[in-house]
């Protein structure tokens, strides 16, 4: 039999898809049938994960989109599981990240009129209105597939959304009746399915913005994203060292310049305080950036001219957003940059303003790393400096580093310092819980990879940690997990504090958000997925637990270490 879930497996192999993170339910038996016979037959299939929670899977294939570039699937059940997919459908379209997440529905007849029809009590009470819906407005495309004659058609034009900028998840779902129906094979050019070229900003912008970079006397790059695409840190290393352009981080979810180019100047978040190189840029390019900075709290001069390039420069699912750019320009940030360097080549610069500028910016920067290495040896107790500074000693720059600290985005960035593009990743999302299901798919994506998670105690918990842990030993995907406990949520203070600095809530002793009593983060893991688990705290060797723990994840088997921040 050659039938529509056939059809649907043939195009993931078609479209590369290597994984498949599953969740498998009563809507699924026609593709269950139809992997067993491939795999009896020898024909190929993606690799089978089996998820026993949704976020994990979505999660997974976030993180191992992100390591490898390559996106893969989800296939969940139903309206159930296509909710339970929760905050990772957030995370994978804010982040644009992309993947196929395919869901099968209740069979639409009800007393045997085919193959497939209801015979279970719960078909009638899963059978929703708009079970596409439930996603729509974070999807890049989603639809229903009817008919097994062009199964393939569908998935390939799903497909090329995800791929094409702005990319970001897609959702397909078929009903049962149509997974268990024959169709006939059909045979598809890849060639006439690819994504959208990337986006170009052509000579005239390229000539423009060069030469509002060269005359400037303190330009300066804001990015947040760039790094999702290699070929674009190296062209921002190179224009940033010939022009002599200082670079800020917003809110970075990549490696978008090595911590160590002496044109880095950190990244900020939610800090009220106005960053100092912002403040003086005369010229300020924002590319890819969601959030380059916080009005409130921190912005250019008024003064200062802003440009902006990205592949979504309406930021056309933001409600409320805008920066005022004197020139808007969408395109891909390493097509981009690359003409602007072509650009520049040909542009007569004034040899003793880029040196000035260069020389400005390199102290700045080394001021920087100055101060960041104060704090590591500076306080008392185990701080998030010193901790990281410590966890830094033990990776290189192959190892793959996960962020999700929330209100310790910042120090981990900071002090673990990532040298390489593709060495350190944070969700690019809001919803938490990404960090546990990410490091499992960027260990499939890359096996050889050492794989570190960093991650608030809050986030840990929701990133449902017996599935992960289970997952982790069930396919021999071993990963280090640092979890940072300081006693609950910290967000949701910093949040209200902010906003009523002298309020009741300044001087309440409990707000809701403790932990305490602490929960045994390392025996979750344990009992779910046989993870080794150290405690670090005030009095601990903190370099000799981080040895034993990197020892025992040599060893196959991935490690907790809980650590109780002063």
């Amino acid at each position: 039999m050659y039938t529509s879930a056939t059809a649907f497996l043939e195009a993931l192999v078609e479209q590369r898809i290597t994984h498949a993170f599953v969740n498998l339910g009563s809507d699924h038996p026609g593709l269950v049938e139809a992997i067993a016979r491939a795999r009896a037959m020898g024909n190929p299939v993606p690799r089978m994960i089996t998820c026993p929670n949704e976020m994990v899977a979505l999660s997974m294939a976030h993180g191992y989109a992100q390591v490898s570039g390559q996106p893969q699937a989800v296939i969940i059940h139903v309206e159930c599981g296509t909710q339970a997919l929760a905050g990772a459908v957030h995370n994978v379209a804010k982040g644009r990240v992309p993947v196929l997440i395919f869901a099968g529905s209740s069979p639409f007849t009800q007393e045997g009129e085919m193959v497939g029809s209801r015979n279970e009590f719960i078909q009638w009470i899963q059978d929703v209105h708009d079970q596409r819906g439930l996603v729509r407005g974070y999807m890049r495309y989603d639809n229903e597939i009817r008919t097994g004659a062009n199964v393939k058609q569908m998935v390939h034009r799903a497909m090329q959304f995800a791929k094409s900028d702005p990319k970001g998840p897609v959702y397909l779902m078929m009903a049962r009746e149509v997974m268990e129906a024959e169709c006939e094979p059909r045979t598809i050019d890849m060639d006439r399915w690819q994504p959208l070229e990337p986006m170009s900003l052509g000579p005239k912008n390229a000539r423009k913005l060069v030469d509002a970079l060269a005359t400037a006397k303190r330009p300066l790059i804001v990015t947040s994203y760039l790094g999702r695409n290699s070929d674009a840190v190296e062209a921002l290393a190179e224009l940033s060292t010939r022009l002599g352009i200082g670079v800020m981080e917003s809110v970075p979810s990549y490696v978008n310049l090595p911590h160590d180019h002496p044109m880095y100047l950190g990244n900020f978040w939610n800090e009220p305080s106005r960053n100092v190189a912002l403040a003086e840029a005369d010229l300020v390019l924002v590319i890819d950036s969601d959030v380059p900075w916080i009005p409130t709290k921190n912005r250019p001069a008024e003064d200062a001219r802003i440009y902006h390039i990205d592949v979504d420069p309406l930021k056309e699912q933001m409600p409320l957003w805008y920066i005022e750019p004197h020139g808007s320009f969408r395109a891909d940030a390493g097509t981009a940059l690359a003409e602007m360097l072509h650009a520049l080549d040909d542009t007569a610069l004034q040899d003793t303003v880029v040196a000035e500028r260069a020389a400005h910016y390199r102290a700045m920067a080394a001021e920087r790393r100055r101060a960041l290495e104060e704090r590591e040896q500076s306080g008392s107790g185990l701080t998030i400096e010193r901790l990281m500074a410590a966890l830094r000693q033990h990776v290189d720059a192959d190892t793959i580093l996960l962020n999700e600290g929330i209100t310790n985005y910042q120090p981990v960035f900071d002090h673990l310092a990532p040298t390489k593009a593709g060495s350190m990743f944070a969700s690019g999302g809001g919803s938490l819980g990404w960090n546990g299901g990410a490091a499992l798919g960027a260990k499939l994506a890359r096996p050889d990879a050492t794989v570190v998670a960093v991650t608030g105690d809050g986030s840990y918990m929701f990133t449902t940690p017996s599935s992960v842990h289970w997952i982790s030993r069930r396919y021999n995907a071993p990963f280090l997990q640092i979890v940072l406990n300081n006693d609950g949520w910290n967000a949701p203070r910093h949040s209200a504090l902010a906003v009523h600095p002298s309020g009741y809530a300044s001087e309440a002793a409990d707000l809701d958000l403790s932990f305490s009593p602490a929960p045994d983060y390392g025996g979750i893991a344990a009992a779910s997925g046989g993870a080794t688990t150290f405690v670090i705290d005030a009095g601990c060797d903190v370099d000799a637990i981080l040895r034993q723990a990197f020892e025992a994840l040599k060893q196959g088997l991935s490690v907790v270490v809980e650590a109780r921040l002063s």
